[in-house]
């Protein structure tokens, strides 16, 4: 069959030529998947890839994307050439990312932090090593850079063409010059891709369509998040200077004055500027099917602010004409993560787009999709990339209004808990107005207004910012405080809240989580749900409501994903239903020793201990309003969730809270909660990831091994030979200035053991805590090793047990109290 002839059936089609397609296409047959055939409308690369400016750096926040950027720096530097004979034309340059202000010095620390826990080399140094390495930039305001030495660029339709020659070379097939005009699910759960040269089945599909994403992903019903966006770079003439140099200068990223990047390009300059205002969208509801290798107008209107930066930082191009004007479009998504796995609800249609910096991150990322696709689970923390992570809710003006934010802070400061303020509140709990009112500073959770922190009176309720410790520390401290030794309320209606009914519910759920179902009504658990791989799911409490009524509640962030779990395992003609809840209930947390005499001066609910113990649940009334009152708390106190229908929430609030303002009831938010998790040990999503089995998150007291579940044979396996590494819970040495922000390296005798997966200061045991997963033979209690901190090296203990309250008395109410379930 010739080459450009299109089967009629195959494993997977990927829909679309440029590099995310050919990254995944070249490794899904690096991963045994030949079957797969690859459909490009025009030429491979003819979309956003062959415009890229082509560079990637090491300089990454994001410890996942930085396994990616490690990855791909070794595929183009030293792999791809080598296996496939196509020119990729690498250019090791290194480059140097500038600080002129304090904060931008933190974050160059916090950098080298998370890079040192990746094995990249970087150094962060002052002007007179800057000025040897790069000696035609202007330092004028220059404290420091990040020195990234094994950066470079590559040619990007040498990169694609590269990936696209290996996947031929193991069986892939593609089809250039076909179209794709239609994507169908089967009644056998197959789908069909209609394309101009007929149809093609398949068992997976996957949406690589750069800027034609979203409308490939609307044929199938799913509004993929996804904006094009343009940018500018711009090439001088020829450079006098650069003539006579024997080597490539490094790239120079200068986020504060140019917004962008120079470097150079053969021997002319190269200008890219994200610029800080007016940012462009193009093609917001259709890219047109005839572009090819599509370029815009300049506006240097738009661009001149910045563009008169970098001739004033590199004098020498002052005087130099513009010969080539490259102004492309971009796909970006709302928070500005790439869209990498499987789209809400549609099974075995897969993302892979979305992908704004293509080049740097797309081979990392489709080699974790190919991954996914064929073994069931990426060996990297998905959770930022994965598409379910954004709802129907954000429909099309969210999409452009978070799009144009995301382009103006692709340069800024990516401060810890850095919170995006455009197009909200999208939902609000019934307690959103009355909670702003009361100080409340939200932030955005699948959507929803979640509180993170409450301004006390005299402080104005807008974010503070900082890598070191600011004015939110006693704010935090204060919260935290309340709950230890009164009680506190905090809003948590975000949290995903799923009702499962039907004849086989208890059937199936029981098979579907690694601990066992509650046999009696009104009682809780704990749980995970696995994939065949034995990896995390999700987390997920439980309530038995009734004989096959079950209520499942789990982060907000992991609602589209159970939900899709779920349903995509229900046998067929079982009787199981699911009803998703989260947007009908709200709920409260209410916590610490008031917690029983605040909720019992609402309701005629006796709740001893005797009466409503530790992890069960019960319905009662509160401010004569029904609630479902469950009795957990992940302060590790004494506490209630209570849930009920969204209209309920204001009025219980209201009475709760004035019930509870002679025991000095407060207001608390996310930045409390996880300090106090962090105190009782409590691990969360930084810790129980796609990337971890049980075993070694050190969960197994929640699962029961004496009965079937999904991932049950994979947990055995883990169980009967070492461990890759495991999670432990250390007391890192305080400097009394700065927190960490997960991602650092764990060091034992100055190399690199492992990496933190969460960090927070303990307020009530005046302890910095810390989750890393770290080498099995390091993880002994006592063990000394050193955290990465701001670029220095922290002394860390391994604990034993929780900082605060180690045996667990306070949450049940009675010392050492069994709980039956």
């Amino acid at each position: 069959m010739p080459e450009s002839a299109l089967p009629s059936q195959a494993r997977v089609v990927i829909i679309g030529g440029g590099i995310m397609g050919c990254g995944l296409a070249y490794h899904l047959a690096h991963e045994g998947w030949t079957d797969v055939v690859l459909l490009e409308k025009a030429e491979l690369t003819s979309g956003s890839t062959w415009h890229a400016a082509g560079q990637i750096t090491h300089s990454t926040s994001s410890f996942a994307l930085g396994k990616c950027v490690g990855y791909n720096i070794d595929l183009y530097s030293k792999v791809l050439e080598a296996e496939t004979g196509q020119s990729v034309t690498w250019h090791g340059c290194g480059s140097l990312r500038l600080a002129y202000t304090d904060d931008e010095l933190d974050w160059l620390h916090q950098t080298v932090s998370v890079g040192k826990g990746l094995g990249f080399p970087m150094e962060i140094v002052g002007p007179e090593r800057i000025r040897e390495l790069h000696p035609f930039y202007n330092l004028d305001g220059v404290k420091a850079a990040l020195h990234t030495p094994d950066d470079g660029h590559v040619d990007p339709a040498g990169a694609a063409f590269a990936l696209a020659k290996g996947a031929r070379q193991l069986g892939v097939k593609i089809v250039r010059r076909c179209r794709a005009t239609n994507v169908i699910q089967q009644p056998n759960g197959e789908w069909l891709v209609e394309t101009e040269q007929g149809p093609i089945a398949c068992e997976h599909v996957v949406n690589a369509g750069g800027t034609y994403a979203r409308q490939v992903a609307l044929w199938s019903g799913y509004d993929l998040p996804a904006t094009s966006m343009t940018h500018h770079y711009l090439i001088t003439d020829t450079v006098p200077e650069f003539q006579t140099l024997d080597h490539e200068l490094p790239v120079v990223r200068d986020d504060r004055l140019v917004s962008g990047y120079i470097r150079m390009e053969q021997k002319s300059g190269l200008i890219g500027i994200y610029e800080k205002a007016n940012p462009n969208t193009v093609w917001e509801n259709h890219c047109p099917w005839e572009a090819e290798n599509e370029l815009f107008e300049p506006n240097y209107d738009r661009i001149m602010p910045w563009l008169e930066n970098a001739i004033g930082r590199m004098p020498i191009l002052a005087e130099l004409g513009i010969k080539r004007e490259v102004h492309g479009a971009i796909s970006h998504p709302p928070d500005g993560n790439p869209l990498i796995g499987p789209a809400p609800g549609l099974p075995n249609y897969w993302c892979c787009c979305g992908t704004q910096i293509g080049i740097g991150w797309g081979p990392g990322l489709t080699r974790e999709l190919a991954r996914w696709m064929v073994h069931g689970a990426a060996e990297i923390n998905m959770r930022e990339f994965d598409p379910r992570r954004l709802g129907p809710y954000a429909d099309q003006n969210y999409q452009i209004t978070k799009a144009k934010e995301d382009y103006l802070l692709r340069h800024e400061i990516p401060f810890p808990h850095f919170n995006r303020l455009a197009a909200r509140p999208v939902k609000t709990s019934a307690l959103y107005a009355t909670l702003k009112a009361r100080g409340a500073v939200h932030e955005e959770i699948y959507g929803w207004e979640r509180p993170r922190w409450f301004a006390p009176q005299g402080t104005e309720p807008v974010d503070i910012y900082g890598f070191h410790r600011t004015g939110l520390h006693d704010i935090v401290a204060a919260e935290c405080r309340a709950v230890r030794e009164r009680a506190g309320i905090t809003d948590i209606s975000s949290f995903a809240k799923i009702e499962i009914a039907g004849k086989d519910a208890a059937t199936f759920l029981d098979g579907m989580v690694a601990n066992r179902l509650p046999t009696r009504d009104g009682r809780i658990i704990l749980t995970h749900l696995l994939n065949d791989a034995g990896r995390v799911e999700a987390e997920v409490t439980i309530v038995r409501l009734a004989e096959n009524w079950f209520y499942l509640t789990c982060a907000a962030f992991f609602e589209q994903r159970v939900m899709d779990w779920l349903a995509r395992h229900i046998p067929d003609g079982a009787e199981v239903t699911l009803h998703n809840q989260s947007a009908e209930y709200g709920a409260v947390a209410l916590q610490g020793p008031r917690a029983r005499d605040i909720l019992a001066a609402c309701t005629e609910a006796d709740l001893s201990n005797a009466a409503f113990p530790w992890l069960s649940s019960q319905d009662i009334a509160v401010a004569e309003q029904p609630v479902q009152a469950m009795r957990l708390s992940y302060a590790g106190e004494l506490g209630w969730e209570l849930h009920m229908p969204m209209a309920h929430l204001a009025p219980v609030y209201a009475e709760l809270w004035a019930a509870g303002e002679r025991h000095g009831l407060a207001n608390t938010g996310s930045f409390a909660m996880n300090s106090m998790r962090m105190e009782k040990g409590f691990k969360g999503a930084g810790e129980l990831t796609n990337e971890v089995t049980l075993p070694e998150a050190g969960v197994m007291r929640f699962v029961r091994m004496d009965k079937c579940f999904r991932g049950k044979t994979a947990t055995e396996t883990a169980l009967a030979k070492p461990l890759r590494w495991v999670c432990a819970y250390l007391d890192v040495a305080d400097d009394r200035k700065s927190d960490g922000n997960g991602g650092e390296a764990v060091l034992a005798g100055g190399q690199q053991i492992g990496t933190v997966s969460s960090i927070a200061f303990g307020h009530t045991v005046g302890k910095l805590l810390a989750f890393a997963y770290i080498k099995p033979d390091h993880a002994t209690p006592g063990t000394t090793l050193d955290v990465m901190i701001m670029g220095q090296p922290r002394r860390a203990r391994v604990l034993a047990k929780p900082a605060y309250d180690p045996e667990n008395r306070l949450p049940s109410g009675e010392a050492l109290e069994e709980v039956s379930v």
